[in-house]
């Protein structure tokens, strides 16, 4: 666990972590970027309930709040971020960081709160920095389709390469070039896993028409490996996919792809 002042845990999950209890990260700028309020109110409070409904495990919802990196939002805080919205909340790459918490300043005397809001990519680092070891997340970012001219390459992936962490998704996501992505996944020596399937999932589909990398069946496997990763000293984190079931999703996926 990182000490630095600028790094807020909140207490429950400080105590959690502690404990060996399980702890989930999970990333702001869905709240912020990816609906509107209340909705994005209601999809905090529903991820939360999903988490604390397994076992004894705590959310800790990743975040920049006046100055700080913060590991755990209280009600309070998911309330303020979530209502600020898009056009206030500055989305926050790994790369952002300092700069962002550079020009951060306290809430002011009406308790208004500046807010940073983290992709993938600093959720991933920042959960690790804080001692959490898992990070779930809807899709991740990767290659974009016609990268060979743009050098279009999301920082997620780069982040897996370098954080010890397990980030479990729905896939890629697609509209972007899932091939090129794995192929940049195994050049940057990132173990690719797929739970319960011999497919890689597309986001919205579970099929993509590429094989899996490699299948797990059990939460117990990708534990397995994760720690093997982790004795052994290696710095590259995990992606585990977890195909999407809903039947709509091949038709999701087919009028994203035309």
């Amino acid at each position: 666990m990182n000490n630095s002042r600028l790094l807020k845990i909140l207490p429950e999950v400080k105590r959690a972590l502690s404990l060996h209890k399980p702890v989930v990260a999970l990333e702001s700028t869905i709240l912020s970027h990816g609906l509107p309020h209340p909705e994005n109110v209601q999809l905090a409070s529903d991820l939360s309930g999903i988490i604390r409904g397994i076992g004894e495990a705590v959310p800790a919802t990743v975040a920049l709040k006046n100055g700080s990196c913060c590991v755990g939002l209280t009600k309070q805080d998911i309330k303020s971020l979530c209502q600020k919205g898009s056009n206030e909340v500055m989305k926050c790459s790994t790369r952002d960081i300092p700069i962002l918490l550079s020009q951060m300043e306290e809430s002011d005397c009406d308790g208004n709160d500046s807010w940073g809001a983290t992709t993938v990519a600093s959720t991933m680092r920042l959960a690790h920095l804080a001692g959490v070891n898992t990070f779930v997340t809807g899709g991740i970012g990767g290659v974009h389709r016609g990268a060979e001219i743009s050098m279009d390459i999301s920082a997620d992936l780069m982040e897996l390469s370098r954080t010890p962490i397990v980030v479990v998704s729905a896939g890629i996501k697609s509209i972007l070039d899932i091939g090129l992505s794995l192929e940049m996944l195994e050049s940057v020596s990132v173990p690719v896993l797929v739970y319960g399937s011999n497919e890689f999932p597309s986001f919205f589909s579970p099929k993509s028409g590429f094989p899996a990398p490699a299948r797990v069946n059990s939460a117990k496997e990708v534990a397995a490996a994760y720690w093997a990763s982790r004795e052994l000293g290696l710095r590259n984190g995990i992606l585990v996919t977890v195909p999407n079931p809903d039947p709509a999703g091949a038709e999701i996926e087919l009028a994203v792809s035309v």
